[in-house]
């Protein structure tokens, strides 16, 4: 099955590193990370899970929850959590599902198999707390994936998500957005972004972010 932004995220219920995971229930009204891993004791796959456990507070502080998902059980996830811990100096603090019979897989199309027809592909998923999917990375296998954009979109999505803006080309929290076009009232716009904006063109008109994060 394809999934597409906007679907609601399939459920499933699976076993984890964790214990037995339903996964809407565990998200419950969380934004959730959904990536997952060719395979257990893999190179680039040890340094991302080790980086996001270290990145938690960072995470945490957004209202997101971690998941990561590889197609070995259960008893190798644990046996790998360990060598993550050790090799990446941190402590695993999510749960890993252990697909094992590639139901999850499945239903997430994680495997391609012009890439390889048993290994899942390094795909994330960010899921809002109503259970719809807002983004979708796929990276070849070679490649590790990059946190720093991955929070960087997640503050996008909660920062658009409640205020009429978008943001632009390589935005980072702290820089100005745009007023998305249809807005066009001068009132409500003074009443939403009281520091003023600026109209490169009518279409484009930068203000300062109007929450921007503390810290």
């Amino acid at each position: 099955m394809s999934i597409r932004l906007g679907d609601i995220a399939p459920d499933f219920e699976q076993d984890s590193s964790e214990g037995r995971i339903r996964f809407h229930q565990w998200l419950g009204d969380s934004w959730g990370i959904l990536f997952s891993h060719p395979a257990d004791f893999t190179p680039v796959c040890t340094t991302e899970l080790g980086l996001t456990a270290k990145l938690k507070d960072r995470f945490a502080e957004r209202g997101v929850k971690v998941i990561a998902l590889s197609v070995d059980p259960v008893q190798s996830h644990l046996e790998w959590i360990k060598d993550i811990n050790e090799t990446q100096n941190t402590i695993v603090g999510f749960p890993i599902i252990a697909d094992h019979d590639r139901r999850v897989s499945e239903l997430y199309d994680l495997i391609h198999p012009n890439a390889n027809d048993t290994l899942t592909v390094r795909s994330l998923f960010i899921i809002d707390p109503n259970k719809k999917v807002r983004l979708i990375i796929t990276y070849p296998a070679s490649t590790g994936r990059n946190f720093d954009e991955i929070l960087r979109v997640v503050d996008s999505l909660q920062l658009t998500d409640n205020h009429k803006v978008a943001t632009p080309a390589n935005w980072k929290d702290g820089d100005d957005v745009v007023i998305v076009p249809s807005l066009k009232d001068e009132d409500e716009i003074r009443q939403r972004f009281p520091a003023g904006y600026k109209a490169v063109r009518p279409y484009l008109r930068l203000t300062p972010q109007p929450n921007r994060r503390a810290g």
